[in-house]
């Protein structure tokens, strides 16, 4: 991905706690499964050239999904600790559906390198 020496920041949370920075940074009153907060973008990017954001993940949100789609806690917290660098890099699936299928693709691709689960589809 271009990025050997970078470096993220990965939270752990609760929904209560994710609610409230969806809230703060994002106008939305409600828990979310992740988030992520780049730092490579604005004013201050020339600050920690080397770390490339923060990405915070619900626990409790993610254990909900993993349970509907009959997978594993740790295979759920793979595609969306991926899902969410993947938006620190600049990928985004809400500008349209060419992006999407871009965000997609490269998912799936991560996802078969840090999970054994063939058939484990993308976020």
């Amino acid at each position: 991905m271009g990025c050997d020496a970078h470096e993220i920041s990965i939270v752990i949370m609760d929904d209560p706690g994710i609610k409230e920075l969806n809230a703060t940074y994002r106008g939305k009153d409600t828990a979310t499964n992740v988030l992520s907060f780049p730092m490579q973008e604005g004013e201050f990017s020339d600050i920690t050239p080397g770390l490339l954001g923060d990405v915070v993940i619900s626990v409790d949100t993610a254990a909900r999904e993993a349970q509907e789609a009959g997978i594993v806690l740790e295979e759920r917290m793979s595609q969306l600790l991926i899902h969410g660098i993947l938006h620190l890099l600049g990928f985004d699936h809400e500008l349209g559906d060419a992006d999407a299928d871009k965000m997609e693709e490269k998912s799936l691709e991560l996802l078969r390198i840090v999970e054994a689960n063939p058939g484990l589809s993308a976020f």
